[in-house]
């Protein structure tokens, strides 16, 4: 009996804690995206830099996200490809080539397109027919 109130008490905990971790990743690549905005609006370069580091701190905290493991790898590849991007904008930056490295940074949104389809949900047909 104590084992069966165990399993169920443990049975409804898991979940929470599943949807928990994907409501903190969700809300870290939010955070993400807003500095993402912030680094590109701004205009001087100490500015941009300063988003950047954000950044670079939130990608630490989505790298410690627990992935599904199905796509686990290619989320981190994923993660730390922003961070290359990131790191080299940092070193235009440095050099004060802010137009290259703002440029450099629009790469960012296509890498964010690409790793999100990794996490959407599959849609009707998926569902019904599969891969």
């Amino acid at each position: 009996m104590k084992l069966l109130i165990i399993f169920l008490c443990s049975a409804l905990f898991v979940p929470s804690v599943v949807a928990q971790q994907s409501q903190d990743l969700n809300q870290t690549m939010k955070n993400m995206g807003h500095a993402y905005k912030q680094a590109m609006e701004a205009q001087q370069a100490e500015e941009v830099n300063k988003h950047l580091e954000t950044m670079l701190l939130l990608i630490q905290q989505s790298k410690q996200h627990n992935f599904k493991a199905d796509v686990k790898e290619q989320s981190l590849q994923g993660l730390d490809k922003v961070s290359n991007v990131i790191q080299t904008a940092q070193g235009l930056l440095a050099q004060a080539k802010m137009q290259q490295a703002k440029d450099l940074l629009r790469q960012i949104d296509g890498l964010r397109k690409e790793y999100h389809e990794l996490h959407e949900p599959p849609g009707f047909w998926e569902l019904l027919f599969g891969k």
